[in-house]
Order: C-alpha cells, then sequence, then structure tokens
C-alpha cells in the first residue's frame, strides 16, 4: 500500500501526546497521511456543540436580526428558510466529505484532495481571513447584550451614551469589548481541548435553554399573529421590495455557517467517521429551527414595528421591554454565555485551520505555527495568531459606525467562498464518476459512512448554485451595508476590494514560496491506493 504523504512531512507515528487516542483513530489518520499529535477529547455532544455554538443562533440572531428588520420588514422571516435549504444541502455534502477525510482544516483539506494543493492552498487561504474577522464579528457581539444587561459595560461615553452598534460610541464601545472577550476566548483555546470542548458544552446547554424560554415566552406575550410574516411592515427602502428582501438575506446568511467546525475537530473527535457527519447536519437543522421560530416570535412579541427600535437595537430591545428589569436581564445572560461559546468554537476552528495547513508548509512561520503543545495538546501559536489577527481587525476599524453589517457580509462572503471551493470540485468529481472510489467506505462501527448517494449530484448542482448566489448577494455594494456614510466609493466596494487584495497577496506568497517546483502535489481522492 502506498499513501499520500503531506509536503515534507515525516511518516505517521503514534505520537506520546496522543493519549485519548485508540489505534484504530491512530491508523486511520495516518491513513490520511498525519501523525496522532491533536487528543482526542471530544466526544458526540462536543462535536455537535463545536457547529450549533459557532452557528450560534442566540449571539447571531440577536446581533443581526436588525439588520434583517432594517432591510425587509416582518417579511424578512422568509429570508430565513431559503437561506436554511440552501446551507442545508451544503452541510449534507460536507457530511459525506467528513466521513471520507476526518481530519483538521476540513475545508482546506477537502479542496485540495478533490480539486489538487494549489486550488485547495488558495480555498484553505481564504477560509482563514475568513475565520479571522469571524471570530472578530463573534467577538463585539457582546456590544448588542452587555449594555443591555448593565448600563456599566457601555465604556465609552458613559451610561447615557448610545449603545446601539450603528452610533460612534456603541461602535467603538463594541471593540472595546469584543478585545476582552478575545483576550479570554484566546486564554481557553490554548488550554487543554477536553477544556475548550467543556466550556463549549456548556455554552450550547445553556443557548438551548435560553432560546427555548425565549420561544416561549415571546409567544406566550403576542403583540399581533404570526401572520404578520406577509407584510413588510417596519421596513425602510426606496424602490423595489425585492432588492430590499434581498439585502435583509444578510441576516440569515451571517447566522446560518460555521457547521463545518465539527469538521474541524476531527481529529480530536472520538469515531470521527461515524460521529463528525451526524453532528454537522443535526447542527443545521437544531439552528435552523430554534433561529426560525426566535426570530417569529420576536416579531409577533415586540411592542412596535414602526417606531424604529426594533431595526436599531433588535431582540435586545424586545426582551428588556417585555419582561422587565429582572427577567429580560436573566435572559441576556444566557445570550451573553452564547457570545462566549461562539467566539470560543469560531477560534478554535480558525486555530485548526492554520495548524492544518502549516502542517502541510503551507503558511509562513510553518515549523512554528504546526506545534503542538506536548503538555496541552493543542497548536498554541496558531490560535494566538488567530486571536491577535482578529483584534487587529478590530482596531483597524474602530469608530467605523458600519463595523457590525460591512465585517459581518465581508466574512461571511470569504466562507461562502471557501465553501464554494469544495462543493465545487467536489460536483466536477461526481459529474466524472471520481468519487466511485469512495463507495465502500465504513465507519469505527463497521457499518457504511454516510453518503448522499443517487441524490449527490442533484443535491450538490443546488448547493453550488445557492452558494454562487449568495456570494453576488453579499458582495453587492450597498450603501447601508458597507458605507453608512454614503460617499465614500471605496468603502462601498470595500468586500470586493480586500477579497482581490488578500487574493492577490496570497497569490504572491505562495508563487514566492513555491517557485522552482510545481508547489503541493495533488492529492488523490482516495485516502489510501494500492501500489
Amino acid at each position: 500500500m502506498t499513501q499520500q504523504q503531506p509536503l515534507n512531512m515525516p511518516p505517521p507515528a503514534p505520537s506520546s501526546g496522543a493519549t485519548l487516542a485508540t489505534s484504530e483513530e491512530m491508523d486511520g489518520l495516518a491513513a490520511l497521511g498525519y501523525r496522532q499529535e491533536l487528543r482526542r477529547g471530544v466526544g458526540t455532544f462536543s462535536s455537535f456543540a463545536a457547529g450549533f455554538s459557532f452557528v450560534s443562533i442566540l449571539t447571531t440572531v440577536f446581533q443581526l436580526f436588525g439588520l434583517g428588520f432594517g432591510f425587509g420588514g416582518a417579511a424578512f422571516f422568509w429570508t430565513w428558510p431559503v437561506v436554511f435549504a440552501g446551507q442545508l444541502l451544503v452541510a449534507l455534502n460536507f457530511a459525506q466529505l467528513a466521513a471520507w477525510w476526518p481530519v483538521s482544516g476540513a475545508v482546506f483539506q477537502w479542496s485540495s484532495r478533490l480539486a489538487g494543493r494549489v486550488f485547495g492552498w488558495f480555498t484553505g487561504w481564504t477560509m482563514i481571513i475568513g475565520q479571522i474577522l469571524t471570530v472578530a464579528v463573534a467577538a463585539v457581539a457582546v456590544q448588542a447584550v452587555l449594555p443591555s444587561i448593565w448600563a456599566g459595560f457601555q465604556i465609552v461615553g458613559g451610561s447615557h451614551a448610545d449603545p446601539a452598534p450603528t452610533s460612534t460610541t456603541g461602535a467603538e464601545n463594541a471593540v472595546l469589548l469584543g478585545c476582552a472577550m478575545l483576550a479570554v476566548t484566546t486564554v481557553v483555546t490554548v488550554l487543554r481541548v477536553r477544556i475548550t470542548a467543556i466550556a463549549t458544552s456548556v455554552g450550547v446547554a445553556v443557548e438551548i435553554v435560553g432560546v427555548t424560554a425565549l420561544i416561549v415566552l415571546l409567544f406566550f406575550l403576542p403583540k399581533r399573529s404570526a401572520t404578520v410574516v406577509f407584510h413588510h411592515t417596519g421596513a425602510t427602502f426606496s424602490g423595489s421590495y425585492v432588492f430590499a428582501w434581498l439585502a435583509s438575506a444578510l441576516m440569515a446568511a451571517y447566522v446560518l455557517v460555521g457547521f463545518d467546525a465539527a469538521g474541524e475537530l476531527s481529529e480530536e473527535t472520538h469515531a470521527p467517521r461515524r460521529t463528525t457527519p451526524t453532528t454537522i447536519v443535526r447542527a443545521v437543522l437544531v439552528s435552523g429551527l430554534g433561529g426560525g421560530l426566535l426570530i417569529l416570535a420576536g416579531l409577533v412579541a415586540a411592542p412596535s414595528l414602526t417606531d424604529g427600535n426594533l431595526a436599531s437595537q433588535g431582540l435586545a430591545w424586545v426582551v428588556g421591554e417585555r419582561f422587565g428589569s429582572v427577567l429580560g436581564r436573566l435572559l441576556l445572560c444566557t445570550v451573553a454565555v452564547a457570545v462566549f461559546a461562539c467566539t470560543l468554537a469560531c477560534q478554535t476552528a480558525g486555530s485548526r485551520m492554520v495548524f492544518s495547513m502549516a502542517r502541510d508548509q503551507a503558511l509562513p512561520f510553518s515549523k512554528t505555527l504546526s506545534r503542538v503543545s506536548a503538555r496541552t495538546g493543542t497548536p498554541i501559536v496558531a490560535s494566538l495568531v488567530v486571536g491577535v489577527g482578529a483584534v487587529a481587525a478590530l482596531l483597524v476599524n474602530i469608530g467605523q459606525t458600519a463595523l457590525f453589517t460591512a465585517l459581518s457580509s465581508l466574512c461571511i462572503a470569504m466562507l461562502y467562498l471557501a465553501y464554494l471551493g469544495v462543493t465545487g470540485p467536489l460536483l466536477y468529481r461526481r459529474l466524472t464518476g471520481g468519487t466511485a472510489a469512495r463507495a465502500g467506505d465504513v465507519a469505527e462501527d463497521g457499518k457504511p459512512v454516510f453518503t448522499l448517494g443517487r441524490w449527490g449530484i442533484p443535491l450538490n448542482a443546488v448547493a453550488v448554485g445557492y452558494q454562487a448566489l449568495m456570494i453576488v448577494n453579499l458582495l453587492w455594494p450597498r450603501t447601508a451595508v458597507y458605507d453608512t456614510t454614503g460617499h465614500t466609493w471605496w468603502l462601498r466596494w470595500s468586500a470586493v476590494l480586500f477579497i482581490a487584495a488578500t487574493t492577490a497577496v496570497g497569490g504572491l506568497y505562495y508563487a514566492f514560496s513555491h517557485r522552482g517546483h510545481r508547489g503541493f502535489a495533488a492529492a488523490p481522492l482516495a485516502a489510501a491506493e494500492a501500489a
């Protein structure tokens, strides 16, 4: 038997640090070309928690409810099932890949093995930048919650300053609180993965309780019927409503991403071929159902849809107004816990992506970035790089009133591009019969791995079409998203310009670092091939 080895990597061998991995798990990873270095301390619920907390409907729905409602009014609700259906198709394809290749840096690894290392490198590079920005956006979500719990959290301008994220004082305070959050999550991510898994699992448990309580209580305090979603009451738009509705879809597009985080932890998950595919799909299903009900409950229970508060302050305003001081703040505390778990999950996933690419000598300072601590079993430097990068992304945007909307749309557009770098090549492989070699794969329990079977091609094709259309929607140069001043052209086009610039920088680095040879060897579709 011969197997694909990562560039400049030693032959697979058991690592003394992998004390929690079984011999079967180490052999399975060795068949993919890597030795066990990270420690396997992630179980079934923790794997689900990684994906669910990255999505984190409490964090993101609270953070961006006002964005969606402000564009589309009550009828923006219908963007949720559309985006949910599209992302579920993506998740189903990811689940099949997670069963084939349960390895850290999932998106980079999958893309490389489907389309070759060069294409995979650019996919991974895009994913890393997107993940760092996502960590930053998740961290500043605390601004949508903490000042509503206690006015003292509004440090910039004092407790009487405007805490709205779209105000100058709110945006500056968001950066301050976000940096503090990142300091805490960075410390946690460099600890043992079991500690991270426990923290994330506790956060998810609190989030599920909080979501359930909010949905039930809001539906018990209705101000109007659920038929409100058939009208665009509260929308502020001029021209065709279709364009306003498409803009409101940015909220759902931002929320329903990150389910691949379960795949990022595959090397740290027990029985990953059996566990990870299920937890990826489950994270999307639970998030889709819970998020849809939470949006509907918020619209039904909001004191008013037309006074501007719902668009500017979102669900935090609804909770405070409907439940009073004590209960409202208690419920908001569950949201704060969810924000922490979300930021932690995003940063953990990002650090594993950096580690995986560095392990293949695909990044600057790869030897340092790929180092795994013998004491903690985690890639400490990679975790620090993601945390510092997220802080830098916040600091360069300090004072920018479009901080939330611009960074959110940009980071999600990059994640969608990276996801398309997986589903696109997968569709090509399916159409050309290149996936037939995986037909007999079995999981750790001896049963066939997750597969889409004959539905693979149509579901994959629809997923690719959906992703392409959503990328255009996310990058569209809307002034209300990227330039609240309304007269700065480069801000309006900042997403397109940023992606072009980062791609150019990545291309220059790749060309320089691989001059004189053809770069990475293309990884075969099969994990191992007969000699």
